[in-house]
């Protein structure tokens, strides 16, 4: 029995017409950095700070406090006028996959790169709500934790939050490698889906527990497991 979905937003329950993707990209570009395609997927899902710093690195660029604090906050502009233009939607059946998991008993966290001035108003665009009375049990952002992933603390915090102690009741779900990597780094059961960019293969040699076409699949998972 599952006690706890942990679940990514954007390319995992959101799909955000692969806006985060742009914005990083461009924003790191905009300091005279080069993006590779395969970097930009590495550190997608982490926290963005961390990501355009070493992306920049990478491509060249040498990040300090204050550039890295002006490419994320051109991050932030970027992506809200991306969202404007095209806003996000849920994904197909994530929604409904949510309301037969809480019908279960099963409560539902949503765990983010983002940090707070991005999430929080992305969710309520999309009317996704906390309480008895919402979709949601708990939402963790990089606001709420020192590190994000790969590091476990999103989880866990997501655990905290929903008064789950035991690693193995819980599944966590996202469509980037660091997705993957947070939840067997939690110990928790490790689910990746193919509603991002990456493709099956991409998650080759990853340690992944299950591999989903969909959030939307993840109610036949757990009522395997029941």
């Amino acid at each position: 029995m599952i006690d706890l979905v942990a679940l990514d937003m954007a390319g995992t329950t959101i799909d955000d017409h692969g806006s985060v993707y742009v914005a990083l990209q461009r924003c790191v570009e905009e300091t005279g950095a080069t993006v590779a395609t395969e970097d930009l997927q590495r550190w997608m899902g982490t926290d963005k700070t961390e990501a355009i710093g070493a992306l920049m690195r990478l491509g060249g660029a040498d990040p300090t406090t204050a550039s890295v604090e002006a490419a994320f906050g051109r991050f932030h502009a970027i992506l809200a006028e991306l969202y404007r233009e095209q806003p996000p939607v849920a994904l197909p059946g994530v929604e409904d996959a949510l309301r037969t998991l809480r019908d279960r008993g099963v409560r539902i966290a949503l765990t983010t790169g983002f940090d707070d001035d991005v999430a929080l108003p992305l969710l309520e665009a999309l009317g996704w709500h906390s309480g008895v009375d919402g979709l949601l049990d708990a939402v963790v952002t990089t606001s709420d934790v020192t590190a994000g992933r790969p590091a476990p603390y999103l989880i866990h915090h997501a655990m905290e939050l929903t008064g789950v102690t035991d690693v193995r009741r819980v599944i966590a779900a996202g469509d980037t490698v660091v997705d993957v990597q947070a939840a067997t780094n939690a110990g928790v059961i490790a689910v990746a889906v193919l509603t991002g960019a990456l493709a099956r293969e991409d998650f080759e040699g990853q340690p992944y527990d299950h591999l989903l076409d969909s959030v939307a699949d993840i109610p036949h998972l757990d009522a395997a497991r029941a």
